[in-house]
């Protein structure tokens, strides 16, 4: 049983994986003609009521499978203008010559209705016209829904006979709500419930246009000392998904080369060579104006570092992303509350578990989902195949290239997934999220440079790769 998001997701995954929605589309309508068929032998008059979306698009191809057999009418909600597809719309004309306007059609004048009104996540109070298309419905003696009942997770849902809903039951699903369930498989493909893909933007909080500074997400980088790029490196990342503000808490050994990298940062001063205990009441203050802490980038491993990361994963409730050496603190620290996303390789991955990281991938997933479960964290275990798991769900993450082993990628990463984390994503989806645009700005980058990239050269495409997933998206 999946939430309703990850259809949307799937959808586009599908075609981002060859198998485009018109395909898709045609084999729901083919699984609910079927049903029909089989189901309701004697049901002669069939009314196939369609909203502008795909939902209607399934309808419309409903249709089509049923006129060679039945008496058919296409009934539509709203003008066949208001169809809100290309692929929707196209199966909308091979069926136009038997449609009608719901308003100026008698329910009762049918043996069967087939509700396509409206898709996967409807909530609210539903507004005309579709408030009284549903009314109208649901006064109907035979029902079958098409993916989902229209108005389901609404105070006005229709109850039907039947919902023959497409490859998984979606989250909430049971016999009261929805009737006798059938789940029909559509074709969608292995690879786009496994990995990553363009679907996975679909996930990324849109700004809203009356938003203000501050509210798009602010980070705290908690970094340097030894070492003074990946910080920095990680901080940049973060403004390239669109966080609003990013401070950066780093000793003072590095506080003037961190601070010097960009007018962007807002850098605090801590008091020792390196990160110290002493540090934590300051750090924790600063986390106070944070929406998302990211720990790690160049801190080291000196003494007293990993206690003093230790002590703030435990006194700090914030969603927080652990990278490099601040990995390894999480093993001894008790956390109770917050989202936590750790980014090791296998080699810290291992020292934290305590046992070797499997080569083969169905192995390794196994080894990470089950770490992640002990763990209560999610894991983005990177590697030519990323693999992420929160202990329940797992995907695997194809994007990325060969010069993505040159330094500082791994904070690039960090960066993103805190920055995404910061915009109110759990950690499971942004790490995904930012596995998949992370690769995908090294493959732009290495096109550029070859492989001679470096992690800076990253920076720039991170933007880019975003909007070409939404974009994707949008057009499917």
């Amino acid at each position: 049983m999946l939430p309703v998001s990850e259809f949307r997701v799937l959808d586009v995954n599908s075609a981002h994986w060859g198998v485009p929605v018109e395909m898709l589309m045609e084999q729901a309508g083919c699984a609910v003609s079927d049903l029909v068929l089989e189901r309701f032998p004697d049901k002669e008059r069939i009314a196939v009521v369609c909203g502008s979306g795909n939902n209607g698009g399934d309808g419309f191809v409903a249709a089509r499978h049923l006129l060679p057999y039945r008496e058919v009418e296409v009934l539509l909600v709203k003008h066949e203008s208001s169809i809100r597809t290309d692929v929707a719309r196209r199966n909308y004309k091979m069926v136009e010559d038997s449609s009608m306007m719901l308003a100026e059609a008698d329910i009762d004048d049918y043996d069967l209705v087939v509700d396509a009104v409206l898709g996967l996540g409807v909530s609210g109070e539903l507004r005309e016209p579709h408030a009284s298309a549903l009314n109208m419905i649901s006064s109907a003696s035979s029902i079958v829904s098409v993916d989902c009942p229209s108005g389901f997770g609404t105070a006005q849902p229709i109850i039907p006979d039947i919902t023959v809903t497409f490859h998984d039951l979606k989250e909430g699903m049971d016999e009261d709500g929805c009737g006798e369930v059938v789940v029909a498989d559509i074709g969608i493909p292995t690879e786009a419930a496994t990995f990553t893909g363009p679907g996975e933007a679909l996930l990324y909080p849109l700004p809203p246009t009356s938003s203000h500074k501050g509210q798009n997400g602010r980070v705290l980088v908690l970094g340097g000392g030894p070492y003074t790029g990946a910080p920095a490196l990680a901080a940049l990342a973060a403004y390239r998904i669109g966080s609003d503000l990013v401070h950066i808490a780093t000793p003072w050994r590095s506080f003037t080369t961190v601070a010097s990298y960009s007018p962007m940062f807002i850098t605090h001063c801590l008091s020792g060579d390196s990160l110290q205990e002493s540090d934590v009441p300051e750090v924790l203050e600063l986390a106070k104006g944070a929406d998302a802490l990211l720990m790690g980038p160049g801190l080291g491993d000196g003494g007293g570092t990993l206690a003093a990361v230790r002590a703030i994963i435990e006194e700090c409730n914030l969603p927080m992303i652990l990278d490099a050496d601040a990995v390894s603190a999480l093993g001894q620290a008790a956390r109770t509350e917050g989202d936590i996303l750790i980014t090791p390789h296998s080699k810290e991955l291992e020292r934290l578990v305590g046992s070797t990281c499997p080569s083969d991938i169905e192995d390794r997933t196994d080894y990470v989902c089950s770490a992640a479960s002990a763990l209560g964290a999610t894991i983005l275990l990177k590697g030519p195949v990323d693999v992420i798991s929160d202990g329940d769900r797992c995907k695997l993450n194809r994007s990325g290239c060969p010069a993505m082993t040159v330094g500082g990628t791994g904070d690039v990463l960090a960066g993103i997934s805190a920055g995404l984390a910061a915009k109110g994503m759990g950690a499971f989806d942004a790490s995904r999220l930012g596995a998949y645009i992370g690769g995908n700005a090294g493959e732009r980058a290495e096109a550029l440079h070859g492989h001679g990239m470096m992690a800076t050269d990253m920076l720039d495409h991170i933007g880019p790769s975003l909007m070409a997933a939404l974009d994707f998206g949008r057009g499917i």
